[in-house]
């Protein structure tokens, strides 16, 4: 599997200026590159780079190998753009998003990531330093940082490319790690995860992630944002800039905290896990206004893709389940009926009597289906039958 680690650099007033330089430079290249490739249609890497390689050597100042990454760079930018096209994420073509995003070149920011690889960028794991080029020559002993886990990750794992980050002043680099997959197990049992608004997550163990703190959270963040956007203040915008992607940091430290809690839950006790499958849930759901927001900032999407590729990592089976009325279906006697749960916490069933927490109940229903879908899944094919050749008389010649 493949996983990305994170380290911070700790570059001299000198060494971050060519980096600076170097990503301005790269990324003026990369816009002018995409221009080409809209104005002329070139949207494959070899025509592009065949068109633009010896201009963005000459006229940007990049090397050989640079220019190659900046070309690349524009290709998978427009590779995306393809794709979230076709998958509907930009609208109908009807849409003025939709149509902004086709009648315009990609743009670069000038600060946007910048990958290297490694004619570009060695590490020197034992020193724990970098040397990279810039458009001032190459920059050897940049020192990095980290922690001990991701310090072991790298040394150990790295392979491919690595991001150069500029991150509110600060720069980072983001290695690519491919780590082995460990051996899956067989499950005893599945571990049932309904995710929610008011509760991220409870599973079919009766354990609750109440989702309180972070709604309150989130309100006083918004409060906060709109205090300082009415002052319009010099110092006010600095703050601002430096409380930007605040809460979107303390949300994912939250889904974090949450899934390495239930993965070490199902490794301990020998099960997997199952969740909802909650795809396309924004389209098929229609809200009020006053509830557009809260919806938009759930971050139930992250949660999933961290369980997924922790339980991955652990060797955890993982699952999922159609979501469809896993909150309206009585796991004792399979009643299902919207009456079932009267209000948004209580679950009471209409025929069997079965009551107790809705967000519980529906954990047992997601952990049953696991159970039906596992079983289907770890069935033995039955070889195919052979049909049965017809006997023809054999006529004796005498």
């Amino acid at each position: 599997m493949k996983l990305v680690v994170q380290v911070k650099l700790l570059p001299t007033p000198v060494q971050a200026s060519a980096l600076e330089a170097t990503l301005r430079a790269c990324n003026r290249a990369a816009t002018h590159a995409s221009t080409v490739a809209s104005a002329k249609g070139l949207k494959d890497r070899n025509s592009l780079q065949k068109e633009v390689y010896a201009e963005l050597k000459s006229t940007f100042g990049l090397s050989a190998q640079p220019a190659v990454r900046a070309v690349k760079k524009v290709v998978d930018a427009y590779t995306t753009l393809k794709a979230n096209l076709q998958a509907g994420n930009l609208g109908l073509p009807t849409s003025r998003r939709y149509r902004r995003a086709v009648s315009s070149p990609i743009v670069f920011r000038p600060e946007a990531a910048q990958p290297f690889d490694d004619r570009c960028l060695s590490w020197q794991y034992d020193a724990r330093t970098v040397s990279i080029w810039t458009v001032d020559g190459r920059m050897k002993g940049i020192r990095y940082t980290g922690s001990p886990d991701q310090l072991k990750t790298l040394a150990a794992h790295r392979k491919g490319e690595s991001d150069l980050v500029c991150r509110g002043g600060k720069w980072f680099l983001i290695a690519t790690c491919e780590i082995p997959d460990p051996q899956v197990y067989e499950p005893a049992d599945w571990v049932g995860v309904d995710r929610g608004i008011v509760n991220l997550a409870t599973t079919s163990d009766g354990i609750n992630h109440q989702g309180r703190r972070l709604s309150r959270y989130r309100r006083w963040q918004a409060r906060k944002r709109t205090e300082l956007q009415k002052k319009n203040t010099r110092s006010a915008r600095r703050l601002l800039t430096r409380r930007a992607c605040k809460e979107q940091r303390h949300a994912t430290h939250v889904n974090h905290r949450i899934s390495k809690e239930i993965v070490s839950v199902a490794q301990r006790t020998g099960r997997g896990i199952a969740v909802e499958e909650l795809g396309g849930i924004r389209e098929r759901v229609r809200l009020r206004r006053d509830q557009r927001g809260t919806l938009s900032s759930w971050p139930f999407r992250q949660l999933g893709q961290h369980l997924a590729y922790k339980a991955r990592k652990a060797g955890v089976p993982f699952l999922e389940v159609d979501a469809a009325y896993t909150s309206q279906r009585c796991p004792r006697c399979g009643h299902t009926e919207r009456a079932n749960r009267p209000d948004r916490d209580h679950f009471s069933c209409r025929r069997c009597g079965l009551a107790g927490p809705a967000d519980h109940v529906a954990g047992v229903n997601v952990r049953d289906r696991a159970r039906s879908a596992w079983a289907f899944v770890t069935m033995p094919v039955p070889p195919p039958v052979q049909p049965e050749r017809e006997m023809r008389p054999v006529t004796v010649l005498p």
